[in-house]
């Protein structure tokens, strides 16, 4: 071989090793840094020292209470066993990182003051802020990290294995750093999924039986402490005075208030009564009939309650009457889709609901992530090309329009869809009643409610529904009981509402996945099976831009409407609370709407 050619070699070589160092880097995290976003940069920079919504100057003491309905048999907020008491895990439980409320995902420092993710991101390193304590005194530790991924993984809710179970090695680095590393299936959200993994101490619950419901206090690390609790009927939380970080930037003008309870009540109109006279003293409305006339009583009329509405940049979700797909009186869609047309909602509007209400016609309706009123774009149809008959045309023209009921209560039109579409599925009407044709029987089923308000309105749909020879009952039974079958899918038809957020990722496996269909405890709860679903999930979450992502949202959007899985019913078109006097609140609202922990306390 010559000296040339050998100088070659080298020159090779050395390009090679310079193109694989340069493709390293490239590949390569930042370095640790103070926050991190699902897409694009956070807002905050790295010295911020509060979030805009929050009153860095809020006085801190008083106590507040909050309505609850139902009750709770439980303390422990992991498992899908009992029903937990509200504000555990905001309260007493902390994660890594700690979601910023002015921007769709972002995450900045909580125990854990940094985060590092490399570009793939293949893996994900925080490192734990050294004055991080739990309410004992003990410090947090690597420890503690690695049983909470452990032990929710293995014992907690199906959500928590879904997510969890995708981290593949665990390693760490030094007394402060853990590194997780991924399973390479291209999810991009899971480091910030991790980033809000509730962190628990290990040398309290290794002792304890982690998959029962009981009411052994909770031990976390979180500015609240568990002080006395009633089971079913009062959970009282204490502010821990030595909270370790009450001087984080993510925790300024916030927690302000002593004492935070929640009241438990057994129906609605007791909850009322009981607001009324200032038994507790924050109340969210989604009643727009109380809304509209009931807020007329004397500690209103003299300044003592006030109204408040609240414009958020949320999406609407989604409330809705949802069909269990599971039961055969539900396999045929076009059974499904005439159950659709027989709602009218201009009637419902009007009669019960003071015209407050707008119709939902996405799961992401007001805003760049639903599909309504919007053609499919380039990047949604070469998602979708692999699905051709997932998606209608007339939904992927201009997403799902509901049917225009008529506000009279006269829906002739509404009804003669129905019943074609029902003949088409091999029913006719038969002395009235609407039958199977082969099986002789009726098309009969039952709606499972647990509240006045619910069993309002499927009463007010049964009646639209028997214009056409259909026999709906409807079933009223307890919240506890009320649980346990949605838990277990016992049920022909519920009512769900789904809270949309501006980033939307791994938990949408958990409410539509084919996995979870027959998984208890989801919130799968129409049983949907679509692969078109799954990957449209999965092309969300290896979304690198917004534009995709939003694409892959879109997308999945149009066939879960297409599946004509529930009947879309209703949104509020703004958030409403009443509030006594002596709660106080920030002049700035959230992109996402009020947060009560921003709140403080002014006594008069």
């Amino acid at each position: 071989m010559t000296l040339r050619s050998n100088s070659k070699l080298c020159l090779g070589a050395l390009f090679a090793a310079l193109a694989m160092l340069f493709y390293v880097g490239a590949a390569a995290a930042d370095g640790p840094r103070h926050a991190i976003a699902m897409h694009g940069e956070p807002l905050y920079p790295e010295d911020f020292t509060h979030f805009a919504y929050a009153n860095p100057d809020a006085p801190k003491g008083g106590a507040i209470t909050y309505g609850a309905a139902g009750s709770f048999d439980s303390l422990n907020p992991f498992i899908v066993r009992g029903t937990s008491a509200l504000g555990l895990r905001e309260h007493v439980f902390e994660s890594l990182l700690a979601r910023g409320y002015d921007e769709p995902f972002s995450l900045y420092g909580l125990l854990a003051e940094t985060v590092e993710v490399p570009d793939d991101r293949s893996w994900v390193a925080f490192t734990l802020n050294p004055e991080a304590r739990f309410s004992d005194g003990m410090p947090v530790t690597l420890d503690d990290v690695v049983f909470s991924l452990e032990t929710l993984r293995d014992k907690g809710r199906p959500n928590y294995k879904t997510y969890y179970s995708k981290v593949e090695r665990i390693e760490r680095i030094g007394e402060r750093t853990i590194k997780l590393h991924f399973t390479p299936d291209g999810d991009r959200e899971i480091p910030m999924i991790l980033g809000l993994m509730p962190i628990i101490p290990k040398h309290v619950y290794e002792k304890r039986d982690f998959g029962a419901a009981n009411f052994e206090t909770p031990v976390g690390s979180g500015p609240y402490m568990v002080e006395r609790t009633v089971p079913g009927r009062r959970i009282v939380y204490r502010r821990d005075p030595a909270y370790w970080g009450r001087d984080l930037p993510v925790n300024a003008g916030h927690y302000n208030i002593d004492i935070v309870t929640y009241e438990y009540f057994r129906d609605t109109n007791s909850s009322f009564e009981a607001f009324k006279t200032g038994v507790y003293h924050a109340r969210p409305e989604d009643d727009p009939g109380r809304w509209a006339t009931n807020y007329d009583f004397p500690a209103l009329r003299d300044g003592r309650v006030r109204k408040e509405t609240f414009q958020t940049g949320l999406p609407s979700g989604m409330y809705a009457l949802v069909f269990n797909t599971r039961r055969p009186v539900f396999a045929d869609r076009r059974v499904r889709e005439a159950l659709i047309e027989l709602f009218n909602f201009e009637w419902a509007n009007r009669n019960l609901y003071f015209g407050s209400y707008v119709r939902t016609q996405s799961f992401f309706d007001n805003s760049e992530l639903g599909s309504a009123g919007r053609a499919a774009d380039t990047r949604e149809r070469e998602l979708l090309s692999l699905y051709p008959a997932a998606v209608t045309e007339e939904i992927m023209a201009h997403g799902w329009q509901a049917p225009r009921g008529d506000a009279t209560g006269q829906d002739r039109a509404a009804r003669a869809r129905a019943i074609a579409l029902l003949k088409e599925a091999g029913y006719e009407l038969r002395n009235g009643v609407m039958t199977n044709v082969k099986s002789g029987r009726p098309l009969r089923f039952e709606i499972l409610v647990a509240t006045p308000p619910e069993e309002r309105l499927a009463l007010t749909y049964t009646r639209m529904a028997s214009r056409i020879g259909l026999s709906i009952a409807v079933r009223n039974v307890d919240p506890s009981q009320y649980q346990e079958r949605r838990n277990n899918y016992d049920y022909d038809m519920i009512f769900n509402s789904w809270f949309s957020s501006l980033s939307p990722g791994n938990e949408q496996s958990f409410y539509w996945g084919s996995a979870a269909a027959d998984m208890p405890g989801t919130r799968n709860y129409m049983g949907a099976k679509e692969p078109a679903v799954d990957a449209m999930i999965e092309a969300m979450l290896a979304a690198r831009t917004r534009e995709d992502f939003a694409a892959a949202v879109r997308a999945m959007d149009r066939v879960l409407l297409s599946g004509a899985y529930m009947i879309p019913l209703f949104h509020q078109p703004e958030q409403w609370v009443a509030l006594w006097r002596k709660v106080k609140l920030p002049e700035k609202t959230s992109l996402y709407g009020y947060r009560s922990s921003t709140w403080w306390i002014e006594e008069n």
